[in-house]
């Protein structure tokens, strides 16, 4: 694992279709991902911003997109307003005969100085990103049913 980047890798029970959606849906990301996203559309150049409150502390989270690949892969810059650093998080999508394997990386990390903002140490986006990927939407899309 390269040393400012965290890399979490699952396999789900779901047709990559179905996590594709789950990833890109502004409807579908607020219930297993952000329930304050206000706006997300899988274009390159779209840019959103919303607040998370952490521990008491508001963190407002701003992303723009950077690579679409229908199916396959979505990157957007990550950063936090009053933070400094500008990190980028993928997710890639793989086929496994009807399985999802997902890769998530966030890269970049170290620009957000965790030794000086201790909320953004990196063992922190490890903890958030396995509960996202490892739990949250591993369990939103092997229990959603097809529409």
């Amino acid at each position: 694992m390269r040393d400012g980047s965290v890399i979490v890798e699952y396999v789900y029970d779901a047709p990559v279709e179905r996590v594709w959606h789950a990833i890109t849906n502004v409807e579908k990301m607020r219930q297993w991902y952000f329930h304050t996203l206000v706006e997300f559309e899988p274009e390159v150049g779209f840019e959103t911003m919303f607040d998370v409150t952490h521990n008491g502390k508001v963190f407002p989270h701003i992303l723009k997109v950077t690579e679409v690949v229908l199916n396959k892969k979505i990157s957007y810059e990550w950063k936090y307003g009053g933070y400094p650093g500008n990190s980028l998080v993928s997710f890639e999508l793989f086929d496994e005969d009807g399985k999802t394997k997902i890769v998530l990386t966030h890269d970049k990390l170290e620009t957000f100085r965790g030794d000086i903002h201790p909320d953004m140490a990196k063992q922190n986006f490890v903890q958030g990103w396995t509960h996202f990927i490892g739990t949250s939407l591993k369990e939103y899309v092997e229990q959603e049913t097809e529409e």
